[in-house]
């Protein structure tokens, strides 16, 4: 057996142990898909807030289930899968979770799914919308270290007090709260936009943004039920044509 040693075995003598090779992360070359997935979510609060506070006498909220299936659920969906691949759980975690979210919003809506059809009691099907509520409502809260996602959750309590007590009231004022949530949002969103450009126009104040929120960055037939008509956020105005 040949004495001579390996190079290898030479530095190992030398200088000590031949640290091991760890192979490098490959750089994810995928654009941020934050501000897609904020403006869908801003979009279609906004949109819904202001039907649950009546504007201009809109008492039917079916114009949201379009938005709520394509913009706030699978825009905001997509854009949570993208976050993934970049590292990103609290981003990809918000957005898938919030995409499902509007996704099952707008399956109640839709009469073909016979979900609000199969309740002949209206305060059975309030009650059940509004535990529907809550369940979000604890999810958000757990992230109410943000001025956005403290808002949010405040704007499902209103909204399900609203259901469980049967006061306009408190459905109003989730709508409001609602809107304050998709103005937040829509400037996070630019902000974030305007951040990624290399050139923009203008810049918008960024100081505390952290207080505002955490930087995604870092971290067809009618249904017959008598409760078929219905209005409001989880009070599904359901019109449809015979």
């Amino acid at each position: 057996m040949s004495n001579e040693k390996t190079d290898i075995e030479q530095i190992s003598i030398v200088n000590g142990p031949v640290p091991s090779l760890k192979p490098v992360p490959p750089t994810s070359t995928i654009a941020n898909p934050a501000p897609a997935g904020i403006f869908a979510f801003a979009g279609t609060t906004f949109l819904l807030s202001m039907l649950n506070v009546n504007t201009r006498g809109i008492q039917t909220p079916n114009v949201v289930v379009g938005m709520s299936l394509f913009a706030g659920g699978l825009l905001q969906f997509v854009a949570g899968m993208w976050e993934y691949p970049r590292g990103n759980v609290f981003g990809a975690t918000c957005f898938s979770s919030f995409g499902t979210f509007w996704m099952s919003y707008a399956t109640i809506l839709i009469p073909g799914s016979g979900i609000i059809s199969a309740y002949t009691n209206p305060k059975e099907l309030d009650n059940a919308l509004g535990l529907y509520l809550i369940v979000w409502m604890m999810l958000t809260k757990y992230s109410s270290f943000s001025i956005l996602f403290g808002t949010l959750a405040l704007a499902f309590g209103l909204l399900a007090g609203g259901l469980f007590t049967g006061v306009a009231k408190f459905t109003k004022a989730g709508g409001v709260v609602g809107i304050i949530v998709a103005l937040v949002a829509y400037y996070i969103g630019a902000n974030d936009l305007l951040a990624g450009d290399a050139q923009p126009l203008f810049r918008l104040p960024q100081e505390n943004r952290q207080v505002w929120h955490l930087s995604l960055n870092q971290k067809a037939s009618t249904s017959k039920s008598p409760v078929a008509a219905r209005s409001g956020f989880g009070v599904p105005q359901i019109h449809g044509k015979a």
